[in-house]
């Protein structure tokens, strides 16, 4: 059993994972990080739920052990940082944790207190809430760092609609639909250079001796690096699942009209995927139409592709043509907390 300074591992089964497969006992231990604000409230309701779902789904039988993990306030509180080492090295041990809500600084303010998300410019006590102990210099996304840290490169969110749910959409019960977002590119990488410091300088001059093109000095500038290896292997879990699933279609959701080497490289470059790799599984709606007459061939998955602006249209109005959607990270937030909003 590791050793930890703060974490304390409880009695229980741990998971195992092995070429591929994920071995979980009757008594699965799994890490648990509150989060802040609302969800030091929301979390323990979480777990609560949870226990009863499984209680009710294995007869008693099995159950989960939750073990407590420490990021943010918390973090703070016990390491004197937002994420410790320490949390992450605990996560990797136990394969499996869930997280509450963390507060992520907004605006230039240089420091936030992690009690309230007040933000200020001094690290004293927090000035709309008094509290001295959750008071911090700003930092980077806690999200985004485990996600880099971790490289958790994956977002994958289904969306389906359940039978008697109120929903706001007329078709809602037509949505049933997987999202893969990728988790660690795109402008959430963390390229991302304040007005006035030297990086975002220097930028705006190479970017003017290098293309002509001028960029305003008074500006904030952000780098969107969207790579060959981190779309395919996203591509690459999005048609496998497909397939595994017996899905109909898989749509490469993109800005390439507009940002042709960003995210039309990862229209371009998923294609290559779905020929390159599933090629005797798959078809490209080029070929659906050009060559097949529009009669998908039994056995096979159509690739196709959308522009971003349209999709959020389309799984509004005619969301049983899509099954799973393969997204850059910044889209594909956006898409999913859309999505999430039809049921």
């Amino acid at each position: 059993m590791a050793q930890f300074q703060h974490v304390k591992i409880p009695k229980g089964d741990l998971i195992q994972v092995a070429k591929g497969q994920v071995t979980a006992g009757n008594r699965p231990i799994i890490g648990v990080l509150r989060g802040d604000g609302i969800g030091l409230d929301i979390t323990p309701v979480m777990q609560a739920v949870t226990a009863a779902a499984v209680k009710k789904a294995f007869g008693g039988q099995r159950e989960i052990v939750w073990c407590s993990l420490y990021a943010g306030l918390e973090g703070l509180q016990k390491y004197g940082e937002v994420l410790p080492p320490e949390t992450i090295e605990a996560i990797q041990y136990l394969k499996v944790a869930i997280k509450g809500p963390f507060t992520t600084p907004i605006g230039e303010e240089t420091h936030v207190c992690l009690h309230c998300a007040h933000q200020q410019n001094h690290g004293k006590k927090c000035d709309q809430c008094g509290k001295t102990d959750g008071v911090t210099k700003r930092f980077r996304s806690i999200n985004v760092g485990l996600r880099q840290a971790m490289d958790l490169y994956a977002c994958v969110r289904p969306i389906r609609y359940f039978e008697g749910v109120p929903s706001p959409n007329k078709y809602a019960d037509q949505v049933n639909f997987i999202i893969f977002r990728e988790n660690t590119e795109d402008v959430y990488a963390g390229h991302d250079f304040e007005r006035g410091s030297e990086v975002a300088e220097a930028i705006i001059r190479l970017v003017k001796e290098k293309t002509g093109r001028t960029i305003r000095p008074d500006s904030g500038i952000g780098v969107k690096p969207i790579s060959v290896t981190g779309t395919k292997r996203l591509v690459r879990k999005a048609i496998a699942w497909g397939i595994a699933q017996g899905l109909p279609s898989v749509t490469l959701v993109h800005k390439g009209n507009i940002m042709k080497f960003t995210e039309g490289s990862f229209c371009k470059w998923g294609y290559e995927v779905a020929k390159e790799e599933f090629g005797d599984k798959t078809v490209s709606e080029k070929v659906f139409w050009e060559e097949l007459g529009g009669k998908m061939p039994p056995g096979k998955i159509l690739i196709k592709d959308r522009i971003a602006d349209s999709i959020f249209q389309q799984i509004q109005t005619r969301p049983e043509e899509y099954s799973v959607l393969a997204l850059p990270n910044l889209n594909g937030d956006y898409l999913s907390d859309a999505a999430i909003a039809l049921v």
